[in-house]
Formats: C-alpha cells, sequence, structure tokens
C-alpha cells in the first residue's frame, strides 16, 4: 500500500518519459514484495505455462475493443465520445510514443503488476478470489482519483454531462473511480479465468491506447 500511495502521488505530477521509468521501478519494487511474502509467478499471473494462453486471450480482446471501437467512432451520435482535449495539437510521433510507451508501460504495466498482480495474488493466496477482486478493484477505483480531478474539463462528452463547477467536477470523479473499480472487477475476472495476467493486460492497453488512436484519428 505504501509502495502504490508513492508510485500514485509520483506519476500524477511528472509526465513524459518519466511515468514509465517510474512504472519499472515499481513493479521491481512490488515483485520483490511479492517474493519477500513468498510468492510465486503463478501468484502474479506469469507463470511459463499460463503465457500462451494468456496472450490468446489478449489478442482476442484487442480485436474486440477495435471492433467496438471502429463501429464507434464511425456512428455519429457515439463519434463525439472520443473527443479528447488532449489531443489538440498532438504530432504523429507524440502519438506512436502514447500507443506504444507510455500506455503500455507507463499505465498499463504497473496498474496490472500491481493490482492484478501482486495485490491480487497475495489477498487470493489469503483470502481468496472474491476477496482478492474486491479488495483489489476497490484500490483500482481509488487510484484513479488524482487522474480524474479534471477529466470533465478534457472530455467534452463529460463537460456536457456535469458541467464546470465544483459539485460536477467532484461527481465527475466520483463517477471516474465507481467506473474503474468496475473495469477492475473486470479485469480481475479475465485474470482468474485465464489463468494469466497477459489477459487483462491486452484489454487494458486495447482501451487506452486504441481509445488514444479513435481521438486522434477524429480530430
Amino acid at each position: 500500500m505504501a509502495v502504490l500511495v508513492a508510485a500514485n502521488l509520483i506519476m500524477h505530477r511528472r509526465t513524459g518519459l518519466f511515468g514509465p521509468v517510474t512504472s519499472v521501478v515499481v513493479c521491481a519494487v512490488l515483485l520483490g514484495v511479492l517474493r519477500w511474502a513468498g510468492g510465486t509467478r503463478a501468484d502474479v499471473g506469469l507463470a511459463p505455462g499460463t503465457l500462451a494462453r494468456g496472450a490468446r486471450w489478449a489478442l482476442a480482446l484487442i480485436g474486440v475493443v477495435g471492433v467496438v471501437y471502429l463501429a464507434g467512432a464511425l456512428l455519429p451520435a457515439t463519434s463525439t465520445l472520443f473527443e479528447d482535449r488532449r489531443h489538440d495539437g498532438l504530432s504523429g510521433g507524440e502519438l506512436v510514443l502514447r500507443v506504444l510507451v507510455l500506455v503500455p508501460v507507463g499505465t498499463v504495466l504497473v496498474e496490472e503488476v500491481a493490482f492484478r498482480g501482486v495485490l491480487y495474488g497475495l489477498v487470493c493466496r489469503a483470502r481468496g478470489a472474491v476477496w482478492a477482486t474486491a479488495v483489489s478493484s476497490l484500490l483500482f477505483g481509488l487510484w484513479h482519483v488524482l487522474p480524474s480531478l479534471h477529466l470533465a474539463t478534457v472530455k467534452p462528452a463529460l463537460a456536457s454531462v456535469f458541467g464546470d463547477s465544483a459539485p460536477g467536477a467532484a461527481l465527475a470523479v466520483v463517477s471516474a473511480v465507481l467506473f474503474t473499480a468496475a473495469a477492475g472487477v473486470l479485469f480481475c475476472e479475465l485474470r482468474r479465468r485465464s489463468g494469466s495476467l497477459l489477459a487483462p493486460m491486452g484489454l487494458h492497453w486495447a482501451i487506452n491506447a486504441l481509445g488514444y488512436l479513435a481521438g486522434f484519428l477524429l480530430r
């Protein structure tokens, strides 16, 4: 918990390549905690025998997200959901950096290792999958408090719902926490069913990275 709190505060204050570097360091520390607690690669969802199965799940989930995003981008009623002011002035090179480095290493790696890997594995060993899912998903939701503080101002679709007032901003944060906690439940279930951390990692990357790509192309 101490590692996660420190990582959340540090990564929220710094941008660019500092995020991926911090992510790698945090993952190393968390895996050290797992080892110190007697955990194994299987506990974190990275046992050698599960990697091929996890990769197949990941590829299938990436394909599903791609199809859904493509349909959403092509339909006038849903294309506005991809609008994001963070894409303003974004170059092609910067997009590639986000999709291939910042998202997979700076976001997906640390969050999956932390919440569906080490935390889920340790709680599951002690209390079972239900408790592991509940604890992991709740903390995953709270992890997104700081990143969602200005969410309504950068997403026009959300600004039209929550407005630009202080109560609206607070409601947007609460909604983001609840939404990401629910997403955490889905990620944990993918981790449980596939037996591999690669499955939620694939879905997580697709949701974030392909979202950036769709928003960039629809500017």
